[in-house]
């Protein structure tokens, strides 16, 4: 699937060679870029009558507390790496109201809101879960990469009613150092106790993405993007 690549300074986007009938708005990590992504797009070999547009937003430059207080690209502050530590709530509604606008974007430029899948690795992947299920508008999926759900305790209280049967794929590494694979469990575990069906993966990778899990976002992907254009 031939993609034409279009830079902006806010984001990276993939043009299908027909015109778009669906996008995916796919998040990267901390302190990577909209570039992190895009090589595999060709790996994951949709077919081209899906016509899928790939958008793939820069975070916000910010000082990361984890990081010493360094500036890098990142969707909110980490102060600490545990469960049940202080988040930056203040950034992370920042950054989906910057997923929002995005999604807003698609619409205007056509995309049926249940052709818009979101996607993240990491921090982009917590960013993905927290906005796409408190979306007002039924969306295609959401596909969480080695990552956990944040702010929970607000979780159950903005929850979008449309999007409580969202198709819903986590993937983690067992080995993974950076987020273990038991906060993913525990966010899966919340997801699943409040009625969300969340597919979940894991592989033995650490914290990254491995070729059996791009066949298999490959696989979900596609079926998301083609039942949803019969609907």
């Amino acid at each position: 699937m031939s993609h034409q690549l279009k830079e902006s300074t806010d984001a990276v986007v993939l043009a299908p060679a027909t015109p778009a009938t669906a996008c995916v708005i796919w998040l990267h990590g901390l302190g990577a870029d909209g570039h992190d992504f895009v090589p595999i797009v060709p790996e994951l070999q949709l077919p081209p009558a899906l016509a899928v547009r790939f958008v793939f937003p820069h975070a916000p430059v910010r000082p990361v507390t984890i990081n010493n207080g360094m500036r890098m690209r990142a969707w909110y502050d980490i102060k600490v790496l545990s469960a049940g530590g202080p988040e930056d709530e203040a950034g992370i509604r920042q950054s989906a109201a910057i997923l929002a606008r995005y999604i807003q974007s698609e619409r205007e430029a056509g995309i049926a809101a249940n052709r818009i899948v979101i996607a993240g690795f990491s921090q982009g992947g917590a960013i993905a879960l927290h906005a796409a299920l408190r979306h007002p508008e039924r969306l295609a999926g959401v596909m969480g990469l080695s990552t956990y759900l944040p702010l929970r305790a607000t979780f159950a209280a903005e929850a979008a009613a449309a999007n409580r049967d969202l198709p819903i794929l986590m993937c983690h590494g067992r080995f993974d150092p950076v987020l273990p694979m038991q906060l993913g469990i525990a966010s899966r575990d919340l997801l699943r106790a409040q009625g969300h069906a969340v597919e979940w993966k894991e592989y033995p990778m650490q914290h990254q993405v491995c070729m059996e899990e791009i066949r298999e976002i490959a696989v979900w992907l596609s079926a998301r993007l083609a039942t949803e254009m019969t609907s």
